[in-house]
């Protein structure tokens, strides 16, 4: 619930600060009425609302900033930041994020208690911020994990028995029920794979980046060939091959710091995606590259590519684009690139898709260099 909440409010939070400063320069008895509803549900939201102007002026602080910031009742009029903000670092957060453009995350400690505050920009210097516990977020992670952790495992217990089932049916079938148990043991592997995949996915968005991993230097290059060598069984039986680009040799390796396991599983969803829409006899490319700051990895198949749809919506739960351009019989879950998408946040990096100017699709993830 949290993970569908956190974006609602970052939405709202930017609509505010739009209208704000759409209406800043008119007079307050003709802000329109959505403006006054927003600055209602801000008002009473669970989370703190910081809404700063580009003057450092405070324009918004609802009562559970207040609390969090620790701010005494007597405020003067106008309000500016350095008044209630004696914490450089939050300051220095909003500053960054008028300066760049981009959101900014900070964590710290407040008089005992830990807080996050996330700072989004919006036109003009304006800037919104949403603050939280610490403590009452990780609280609720908790709860939503454990309760996805409960049902996968009640599920996984019928769905063994029912796969034994399948397995003895599938010793004694005939000619006229072969079709109907091939079909039957596909459809629990599937939904075996299904349980698997969503109770991956649920610990990684109920993760804050860096935590419940083990951080260690992880090649990439090698990475790639390891988890290659898995898919190649599959891949030999369409004859499809594997192109390899690597840094040049006078150039700095592509190492990231990552807990190994989840990069081979991205790097395992892109790949065997990269092969189900490849055609036989095709190949996947995969070129490796580092900047300053960043390290590149992207994934080309020789398949049809996206469809405005797929860029839209692919990183989606559960979205699956046209079937009819697929070129492997297998299916997913539908889960792998929400996956993919997860473990590149919790690394603090990024996922983007495009399609290839000479032809195919093109998936680009992007993880900091290791320092």
């Amino acid at each position: 619930m949290l993970a569908l909440l956190l974006p609602l409010a970052l939405a709202l939070g930017l609509l505010l600060g739009w209208s704000l400063a759409q209406s800043r320069q008119r007079p307050a008895g003709r802000l329109e009425r959505g403006s006054r509803q927003w600055l209602r549900w801000l008002e009473a939201a669970p989370s703190g609302w910081l809404i700063v102007a580009a003057d450092d002026g405070v324009r918004l602080l609802n009562p559970r900033a207040e609390r969090l910031l620790q701010l005494s009742a007597a405020l003067p009029s106008p309000i500016f930041l350095e008044q209630i903000c004696a914490d450089a670092q939050l300051r220095e957060l909003i500053h960054a994020a008028r300066r760049h453009q981009r959101p900014q995350r900070l964590e710290w400690e407040l008089g005992g208690e830990e807080l996050e505050a996330i700072a989004l920009p919006g036109d003009g210097g304006w800037v919104g911020v949403q603050l939280q516990s610490r403590r009452s977020i990780e609280a609720q992670l908790d709860q939503q994990e454990r309760w996805v952790s409960d049902v996968a495992h009640e599920l996984r217990t019928p769905l063994t028995a029912l796969l034994l089932v399948g397995d003895s049916l599938s010793a004694q079938v005939t000619s006229g029920n072969a079709v109907l148990v091939e079909r039957l043991q596909r459809e629990l592997r599937r939904l075996q794979l299904l349980v698997v995949d969503l109770l991956e996915l649920s610990r990684l968005e109920n993760s804050l980046p860096g935590q419940g991993m083990a951080l260690q230097p992880v090649d990439l290059a090698l990475l790639v060939e390891r988890v290659w060598a898995g898919l190649r069984p599959l891949a030999e039986e369409r004859s499809i091959g594997l192109s390899l680009h690597k840094p040049m040799l006078e150039a700095p390796p592509a190492v990231v710091v990552g807990d190994e396991s989840r990069l081979h599983r991205a790097l395992l969803n892109l790949l065997d995606n990269a092969l189900r829409y490849s055609p036989d006899g095709g190949k996947v490319e995969v070129r490796l590259g580092r900047g300053r700051h960043w390290c590149r990895l992207e994934v080309q198949d020789q398949g049809p590519g996206f469809s405005e749809a797929d860029l839209e919506h692919m990183f989606e739960r559960f979205y699956r684009g046209d079937p009819s351009r697929m070129r492997s019989r297998r299916t997913g879950s539908g889960l792998g690139l929400s996956i993919v998408q997860q473990i590149a946040l919790t690394h603090g990096g990024r996922v983007q898709a495009d399609n290839h100017p000479q032809g195919g699709a093109l998936i680009e993830l992007l993880l900091p260099v290791a320092r």
